[in-house]
């Protein structure tokens, strides 16, 4: 593992920094001054990553001309927002990159890997196992639908790293029908669920290969295991399976790792039009339609999270109504092809609202397994929960794509990490109103509030909701003196001048809880049900031991 020395004087640049570089993979040897980055370390460093101005301009000069005489062929590369300081120094031919200010996190890595020497053995890697394939026989006893786990892993891949997303792996069943899974780089073997349809019974075989057009260059495929289980009409998971949703790419996407399908749910109930399913999908990213800082605020997380397609089924098990969520979230019949009772859907917008997809070829199918969700008692960010690998990936693709921020600068539509965000689960009931939550510390008399001061980042809607609060960096839960809920008018300077007399009620606290290192979920903070009643510019709180 290569080691970069990082200089920075700047304490919330050199902590991003120092993010964004061990997300890639790299050991990160901090430091804040000349001074500390010349005292003697038992591990010399791979690479020099240095600010110019250490505070003075003087300073990094220095600092250039005592590297290359400790460290001669010690490659360094400069960040300034003036380059032409170093430009028109002679230290500018001592050293092997000028990056200017600011500068996008993938040519920051790509430079740095060029000057490691790393670029050439990754991208040499995926070309040794891309051959890679395996082919896995199975059985189906009668028809049915069919599921396979498939476990999978991509090492060295990392979602944050251009180059190095994912790889995609290729199934194809009977030499026919074909789809795709996106492998991610996780510590072990990853189980990815999805289904294979419907099949007549007999003998089937699944074949299991890297896509190399589709993965990242240098995301190898490793192929573990795949098992399978066959799902007949009789079972009750059938008819959820069987209705559920076939998933094409959004164009835009297309080679792009951005907004990819992560996970889907199911919600079932009952109306006067008979029993109904609904499906849900939560894709990585949203690359339209609310910002960064307005998913943190209004929904508790930066995934976007899509109701697709709904159905009514007939006694018979079969489509009696359908509606899927199209262009401006409106709801409107499904009327395209299926393949058994699946129908084939395709996102339009940058926002994931989806069409019927037409006839032809594709590059990407997805077909994931829908799991049951419970919202009775929870919020949908819950299915986030049983799989925390969807939080991971979301924070890698912020990364990637420039949407981080250092920590206590709040403005613009950046975020912190999202590890520095209590998360907070509550069930609400707004009228003519909106609410949002506030947290303060222990020894802190100031309030902070989820919506950061941005009226339209208080909550608007009803039922079991998410949002989350930046605190500083190692915030604890037992740190949390008081928590609580302020009730707002949301009116239109234009249309109504007057505010809306409106209330609020915030019925019960659900999950409270932070990300731990790994992005994974901690235990939760418990809290008494309080069942506040608010009226407009009210606050009630709630004082923990």
């Amino acid at each position: 593992m290569a080691r970069i020395l990082l200089v920075e004087d700047d304490p919330d640049q050199r902590l991003l920094r120092r993010i964004i570089l061990e997300r890639a993979g790299y050991q990160v040897a901090p430091a804040s001054s000349p001074t500390e980055a010349l005292s003697p370390r038992s591990t010399p460093p791979d690479c020099v990553l240095m600010d110019l101005r250490l505070p003075h301009v003087a300073d990094g000069l220095q600092l250039i001309r005592a590297l290359r005489h400790l460290h001669p062929n010690l490659p360094i590369a400069v960040l300034s927002g003036r380059t032409h300081e170093l430009e028109a120094a002679p230290e500018s031919q001592l050293i092997q990159a000028t990056l200017a200010k600011p500068i996008r996190t993938e040519m920051l890595l790509k430079t740095l890997a060029r000057l490691i020497g790393a670029l050439a053995l990754l991208f040499l890697l995926p070309l040794l196992v891309s051959a890679q394939s395996r082919d896995f026989p199975f059985q189906v006893p009668a028809e049915a639908e069919v599921i396979a786990q498939l476990t999978l892993s991509a090492p060295g891949s990392d979602w944050s790293i251009p180059g190095r997303e994912a790889a995609t792996a290729l199934l194809t069943l009977d030499r026919s029908s074909t789809q795709h899974v996106t492998v991610f780089g996780t510590p072990q073997p990853h189980t990815y669920t999805v289904f294979l349809g419907r099949l007549e019974p007999g003998a089937h075989t699944l074949r299991i290969e890297r896509d190399p057009k589709l993965s990242a260059a240098a995301s190898p495929l490793v192929i573990v295991s795949a098992r399978f289980e066959p799902i007949l009409p009789s079972d009750p998971r059938f008819l959820p399976l069987a209705h559920a949703p076939i998933l094409l790419p959004r164009a835009n996407t297309v080679g792009r790792f951005s907004d990819t399908p992560l996970t889907a749910y199911y919600t079932r109930g009952a109306d006067d039009s008979g029993p109904w399913l609904e499906y849900t999908v939560i894709f990585s990213n949203e690359d339209g339609g609310t910002s960064t800082r307005d998913l943190m605020a209004r929904w508790g997380r930066t995934t976007d999270i899509e109701y697709l397609y709904r159905v009514w089924l007939d006694p018979q098990g079969r489509p009696a109504k359908t509606l899927i969520q199209t262009r401006d979230h409106k709801d409107v019949p499904y009327e395209g092809r299926r393949e058994a009772l699946h129908p084939i859907l395709v996102p339009v917008t940058d926002n994931n609202m989806v069409e019927a997809a037409p006839a032809g070829p594709t590059p990407i199918r997805y077909q994931l397994v829908p799991v049951f969700a419970d919202l009775t008692q929870a919020s949908r960010e819950i299915v986030m929960d049983q799989n925390p690998l969807t939080y991971r990936i979301s924070a890698q693709e912020l990364i990637r794509e420039d949407k981080l921020r250092p920590p206590a600068t709040p403005g613009g539509d950046q975020i912190a990490d999202p590890r520095l965000y209590l998360i907070v689960e509550a069930k609400v009931a707004s009228e003519r109103a909106a609410i949002q939550i506030l947290i303060r510390r222990r020894g802190s008399s100031q309030w902070t509030g989820s919506a950061t001061g941005i009226g339209k980042d208080y909550i608007e809607r009803s039922g079991w909701v998410r949002t989350t609060i930046e605190l500083p960096r190692g915030t604890r839960l037992n740190d949390i003196a008081e928590i609580g809920a302020q009730c707002l008018s949301r009116r239109d300077l234009e249309r109504q001048p007057i505010p809306k007399n409106g209330h609020c009620r915030l019925e019960a606290f659900g999950k409270v809880f932070f990300l731990g290192e790994d992005y994974t979920p901690q235990p939760p903070l418990k809290l008494p049900n309080p069942n506040w009643q608010l009226q407009i510019g009210e606050m009630e709180t709630l004082t923990l031991p």
